[in-house]
């Protein structure tokens, strides 16, 4: 699922290739999108701004016309030069914003729709979200105030949850907690004030260094690899995510996985060194813990 970061770089990308031009064509294979369309035309309006808020990307286009997209778990924004051969089949086109130069390609994108300024804060889940940890403006003592009111709920679950903070996903809330040798399944109650410092500043580290720029001309972005590790491999990006089985890359022991929360996600920590599990109500002690050959 695309994370705050890849929605962050994706909204930069945007805003460089159409923010202050004017819709020269815009194109929707989806019949919410095309009644707006026919009724309010964007062809004509001038994008005004482009933003990031958690894992939203809202497009804001002259005459009081939003465009708010959510990528859940398979969907992409790209962008292509006008005339482009684009890289993705026609078929997940979801809709096209075209510009002078530029046409911007929504694919597969499960939630897209436009609001005017007072139904997008009247009616939409934006403004409920936590602070985002990639917004100027991001308020940690807010975070912190959030986290802490949750004090039953795990804390990767807290960190997840985009209420609490804006911009983690599942990649993050696996790695942070092992960068803090906080056990993922630990009850918020029991997080020390230090570690929570931990959490929260290594959650804006990891996420603000994986916004960093990537294209040549600072627009054609398409992907970019999540990456948590000072390793310069790409098989090496992450500590512990996706790691089953696998060595932990500090000592060796196996990286476990259980699923986690109401949407059973998988979750994946070092029981060497995220020990904890006399901190975890109703969690059975690991033992005979196994090092795996690197």
């Amino acid at each position: 699922m695309p994370e705050g970061d890849t929605i962050y770089r994706s909204a930069r990308a945007l805003s460089r290739a159409l923010t202050g031009k004017v819709v020269t064509a815009f194109e929707t294979a989806l019949a919410p999108l095309a009644s707006v369309d026919d009724n309010t035309p964007v062809h004509g309006r001038t994008v005004e701004n482009i933003e990031a808020n958690g894992k939203w990307l809202l497009i804001y286009f002259s005459g009081d016309l939003i465009l708010v997209t959510h990528m859940l778990m398979s969907g992409s924004w790209h962008i292509y030069r006008v005339g482009e051969r684009w890289r993705v089949p026609r078929r997940g086109m979801r809709c096209v914003i075209r510009v002078e130069d530029f046409e911007a390609v929504a694919f597969n994108v499960p939630v897209a729709k436009f609001f005017t300024a007072r139904t997008l804060e009247r009616n939409s889940m934006i403004p409920r979200l936590g602070p985002d940890l990639l917004r100027a403006d991001y308020d940690e003592q807010e975070a912190r105030k959030r986290i802490l009111a949750r004090p039953d709920e795990e804390i990767a679950s807290v960190l997840l949850n985009q209420q609490v903070i804006a911009g983690l996903g599942n990649v993050y809330k696996c790695e942070v907690p092992f960068l803090c040798g906080v056990h993922p399944f630990r009850k918020v109650s029991s997080i020390t004030e230090k570690e929570l410092d931990d959490l929260l500043y290594q959650s804006r580290r990891l996420i603000g260094l994986n916004v960093q720029e990537e294209s040549e001309d600072k627009i054609l972005t398409y992907t970019g690899a999540r990456r948590t590790t000072n390793s310069s491999s790409q098989a090496a990006r992450l500590w512990v995510y996706g790691r089953q089985g696998q060595p932990c890359r500090r000592c060796g022991t196996a990286v476990l996985m259980r699923k986690q929360g109401p949407d059973a996600r998988s979750t994946y920590w070092c029981p060497q060194c995220q020990p904890g599990d006399a901190l975890v109500q109703g969690w059975a002690m690991t033992s005979g813990r196994k090092r795996v050959g690197c």
